[in-house]
């Protein structure tokens, strides 16, 4: 299994974006009280990218910058600053001060850092920021959630029916059972066959069927044990969407290995975002990118956080066509 960033910031960003209110219900019902959901939300994810630039602290894979209006009904906005860190990184604190003030005095808006922090280590909790030189002092606070907390109250999680109860769930079991793959294969069933249970709807199955397949990867044998498992559980049960999640799990290439299996995803999510920011792709487009290789996507992940229109893609496309014909 892969300890890269990208395993589980990928799929935490793509969770975010499709729940973002369930995520902030999940986390933060103090602040989710205060939003003004009948206005609606708007990801930033370009601003966002440009405060990274700006800052020189590197690529961040799972941030999101949301724009939401509060409750006092003033036409204020507030900008909330999300990071999903599973790591320890020292200097994690002094990152959250200086995209706070950066978005702060590009937009002078208030705005509201949060953490998530989804590391194993149970003492790191990093919640201030603090310098201070010759009298002159600053102070930063920013609220935090540790994932490593819900494992102790697994009862509770699992009554839970917001979608980010699997999220943590998936989250932990993922990193938990890491050197044990039969336990791995046990809770990846567990967790599936717990969509249908809570009662979800066709889309959020599928949904968070991806979160969990995307962190809680297998060894070829168990993967289809799991798989046949699963089918017996759709016979028995008469779930209409497994068959459905099957197709995916095929169509995502685990049979022919991770490293396809990674590919297939991250086309997907390309696919995806590229829907959100830009509208419905034609036959056409889907095809091309379905050609391309997985250094091309992840390049065309962060070009598209950029396009504001279907040409902006088509340009892109064509500029990545006459680079491979010129060798």
């Amino acid at each position: 299994m892969s300890d890269r960033r990208a395993d589980f910031d990928s799929p935490w960003k793509e969770a975010i974006e499709t729940y973002f209110y369930e995520f902030m219900t999940f986390f933060f019902p103090q602040i989710t009280s205060q939003i003004d959901w009948g206005c609606g939300y708007e990801f930033l994810d370009k601003e966002l990218q440009q405060i990274v630039r700006d800052a020189e602290l590197g690529r961040r894979w799972a941030d999101k910058l949301v724009k939401v209006w509060r409750q006092n009904g003033s036409e204020a906005w507030v900008l909330i600053h999300l990071e999903v860190q599973n790591q320890v990184e020292a200097d994690f604190a002094e990152r959250m001060y200086v995209y706070n003030y950066r978005l702060r005095d590009r937009y002078n808006h208030p705005v509201v850092s949060l953490g998530v922090l989804g590391d194993r280590q149970t003492g790191w909790r990093p919640r201030v920021f603090q310098s201070e030189l010759w009298g002159c002092e600053l102070w930063f606070r920013f609220p935090i959630v540790k994932l490593l907390d819900y494992s102790q109250d697994w009862d509770r999680l699992e009554a839970n029916s917001n979608p980010f109860s699997t999220v943590v769930m998936a989250h932990l079991k993922a990193q938990e059972s890491k050197k044990d793959a039969p336990t791995r294969k046990e809770w990846k069933l567990r967790l599936t066959r717990r969509l249908y249970e809570k009662g979800y709807g066709r889309e959020d199955i599928l949904n968070l069927y991806r979160f969990i397949d995307w962190l809680i990867q297998l060894p070829e044998p168990l993967e289809l044990e799991f798989r046949e498992e699963l089918a017996r559980y759709e016979g028995e049960e008469n779930m209409p969407y497994v068959t459905a999640i099957e197709r995916i799990a095929k169509r995502e290439g685990r049979e022919e290995g991770r490293e396809e299996g990674r590919e297939e995803g991250s086309r997907s999510i390309v696919l995806r975002l590229l829907s959100r920011r830009i509208g419905d792709l034609s036959d056409t487009v889907v095809e091309q990118i379905s050609q391309l290789p997985l250094d091309a996507l992840e390049d065309l992940s962060e070009a598209l956080l950029d396009f504001e229109a279907p040409e902006d893609l088509e340009h892109w496309l064509a500029a990545y066509k006459e680079r491979v014909d010129n060798g």
